[in-house]
């Protein structure tokens, strides 16, 4: 099954190609920048009714050098049968378009990573017509962005690298320097990378703390179920009437206490019962939000407290 997570992270590659920067560098060729890099259509089917179909095949010009293609697949665990699949589409694709083909798998844990990376063989005794062995997008080789000028210079990348690492014991505190470096943003800019990360997050554990990071009130992707299509359609519902000020309010603040103890609790950081009832007490958004940055990074629950 198709999920929106293994969607965002090939489809990233096609409307962002400076993605690709690390796989460049390694390759030692130029910059995707200095590129020209196309999308061609996914579908590797020549008869039906067996039908095969490539996340995202890019089709690269480079500045210096010969062309080749890349085709991407997002692969979030091991999967039987995969290695003979990729090995039909490196081979169909290389006939079809007469270039070389580098297969990139994207993976959000080591495990699937150490195993994407093949080789996958076709092997008849000792001898092995063919070995598919792709370039794999990880957690080893996908920094991990901690610099928030970093992603205001390049938000693709930084939102790529975020749901790569996803699963990290670092994702929160990533999640929460994302959020923070995206302020330098304009609205709709701010809008349409909270979402893209949002979709890319679908099926994780972080998804719950970046949608307590979002502060947009709009969608670029309709029919998703995101925070900010949630919102937007709840105003729309509810209005804006001045009377219903004051509630809304109150109700701001027990939610974001809510997700304040909810995150400490996710990363096993005991709360006292004096700090719970601090917590729960305060109906200054501003202090609250203050106290749900620090949960993402606090060591013990009175870090939270702190002096500035």
């Amino acid at each position: 099954m198709v999920t929106s997570t293994h969607e965002t992270s090939h489809r990233i590659f096609q409307d962002h190609p400076e993605v690709l920067v690390p796989v460049f560098q390694a390759l030692g060729l130029p910059p995707p920048a200095k590129a020209t890099i196309e999308a061609l259509t996914p579908d590797a089917t020549e008869v039906k009714p067996l039908e095969r179909r490539v996340d995202t095949v890019l089709k690269v010009e480079p500045s210096e050098g010969d062309g080749f293609l890349i085709a991407v697949e997002a692969q979030t665990a091991r999967t039987r049968g995969k290695g003979s699949s990729w090995s039909y589409y490196v081979a169909y694709l290389r006939a079809k378009f007469d270039l070389p083909v580098l297969l990139v798998a994207v993976c959000r844990n080591r495990p699937t990573a150490s195993w994407a990376a093949g080789p996958f063989e076709c092997r008849v005794g000792t001898w092995t017509t063919q070995s598919t062995r792709p370039f794999v997008l990880g957690p080893d080789n996908v920094p991990e962005i901690t610099d928030e000028s970093v992603v205001a210079r390049e938000p693709a990348l930084a939102t790529f690298s975020a749901i790569v690492h996803s699963e990290s014991e670092n994702a929160a505190a990533i999640l929460g320097m994302l959020a923070r470096g995206m302020r330098s943003f304009d609205k709709a800019t701010a809008k349409y990378w909270c979402e893209w990360l949002e979709i890319g997050l679908e099926d994780t554990s972080a998804r719950e703390t970046w949608r307590e990071l979002e502060k947009m009130v709009a969608t670029y992707f309709p029919g998703r179920g995101t925070l900010f299509e949630e919102t937007y359609l709840e105003g729309k519902a509810e209005g804006k009437a001045e009377g219903k000020a004051e509630g809304k309010a109150e109700g701001k603040a027990e939610g974001k206490a809510e997700s304040i103890l909810s995150v400490l609790e996710k990363r096993a950081i005991p709360v006292p019962e004096a700090a719970r009832d601090r917590i729960t007490s305060c109906t200054d958004l501003d202090t609250l939000t203050l106290w749900f940055d620090r949960s993402l990074t606090a060591t013990t629950a009175e870090d939270l407290f702190a002096e500035e």
